[in-house]
């Protein structure tokens, strides 16, 4: 299957990660902890974490149809978050999203996580999931809007690494896609 490194939105640009990419994304929300505190991963300390990431999204792109995005303003090209999927099979991938405080609140995340479904689809998944922070209201809403159906509570399930080292419960949401006949 031909990679997807780069769609286009009405409003985003959604992208491969390149090296260049490190400061912006290390400035704009990476090391934010109210941006990461209910990120499964832990906070960037330093620019040296923030090319970690962007070596390990080149690995997931070395062997996946898609992976790691980064969102940019299509109007401006300011960087906006991320998203993207972390393939565990063929059919199975699971997804998550991140921008920065001055991008919440505009309907950037639902149109993000839109269009990272439709990549899903076409990437040939059969099933989509993600999981949230069972006190992460908006990121719930966010995910219901784009179509992912609650599928339950797990309890003490989660240790977010920007919280209180507590093992927390999530809500876990799933999409699967309708296969054609």
């Amino acid at each position: 299957m031909r990679r997807c490194e780069r769609v286009e939105t009405d409003r985003l640009i959604l992208r491969r990660p390149v090296s260049e990419d490190a400061e912006a994304l290390f400035g704009r929300y990476a090391n934010d902890r109210e941006v990461t505190r209910y990120l499964s991963w832990p906070r960037h300390t330093s620019v040296e974490d923030t090319r970690q990431f962007i070596a390990f999204s080149d690995r997931e792109w070395e062997c996946r149809p898609a992976g790691p995005y980064l969102v940019e303003s299509k109007e401006s090209g300011l960087l906006l978050g991320s998203t993207g999927l972390a393939f565990e099979s063929s059919q199975r991938a699971s997804t998550g999203y991140v921008l920065a405080k001055d991008a919440w609140g505009k309907g950037y995340a639902t149109e993000a996580l839109r269009t990272v479904v439709e990549i899903g689809r076409a990437a040939g998944l059969v099933r989509l999931y993600a999981i949230c922070h069972s006190e992460n209201a908006a990121s719930a809403r966010v995910l219901e809007k784009c179509g992912f159906q609650r599928e339950g509570l797990l309890r003490r399930h989660f240790e977010f690494p920007n919280l209180d080292g507590g093992v927390h419960d999530v809500l876990h949401y799933g999409f699967v896609y309708e296969m054609l006949r």
